[in-house]
């Protein structure tokens, strides 16, 4: 029985490092703590829980796929969780100017418009499982959040994203290209969604 409830455990367990992470990444910063060695023991102890948050996506998901541990709650809590995730660590990041604010509205604006059509499809009895463009999304956000809290524990960012140079060319140019292409992958998966279960919501109006 404890066993059937571990992918429940993780899931509870990845919105409450959310929560820690979100309250780490506040404090280290100049203006709160002037010890400079401190700041970045606050920030890798706070990327490094994030991507241990991460990795409970993948974990419970596994868990749940293999051994058939599926629930009522999970159902519900899962995409709860991940979108809790997500928007704390891009938030932290519009924070921080690692990432601009309209790549964050930009994703969280398609996590939200899905997680509504999947509400709709439970009502009428269908699950709308992730396909390869949902994957590829997932895959492409976690990387950047990766980079981003990497570039965010090393400088805060500041640096090496907006003023270093790679090739001749600034990173910054580089980081904001590979921010557009995810966002237009983000939007493309979202789009798929409501294409391919339009009958959600246009049967019966």
């Amino acid at each position: 029985m404890c066993s059937k409830n571990l992918p429940n455990i993780l899931t509870v367990s990845r919105i409450f490092a959310v929560l820690v992470f979100v309250a780490i990444a506040s404090v280290a910063h100049i203006d709160v703590i002037s010890d400079r060695s401190w700041i970045f023991g606050l920030r890798i102890s706070a990327v490094v829980l994030a991507m241990l948050a991460g990795l409970t996506d993948l974990l419970d998901g596994y868990l749940a796929r293999k051994f058939h541990w599926v629930s009522d709650f999970g159902a519900l809590m899962d995409p709860l969780a991940d979108k809790i995730f997500v928007t704390g660590t891009m938030l932290m990041a519009v924070e921080y100017r690692i990432i601009p604010a309209w790549i964050a509205i930009a994703v969280l604006f398609r996590e939200f418009m899905v997680t509504g059509l999947r509400t709709l499809a439970v009502k009428k009895q269908i699950v709308i499982s992730a396909d390869r463009w949902g994957k590829l999304k997932t895959a492409l956000q976690m990387t950047m959040l990766g980079i981003a809290g990497i570039a965010w524990a090393i400088d805060g960012g500041t640096y090496y994203l907006r003023t270093a140079s790679w090739l001749g060319m600034r990173i910054w140019y580089i980081w904001l290209a590979f921010m557009i292409g995810i966002v237009l992958i983000t939007l493309f998966s979202g789009l798929g969604y409501f294409i391919r279960y339009r009958k959600l919501f246009t049967e019966g109006n």
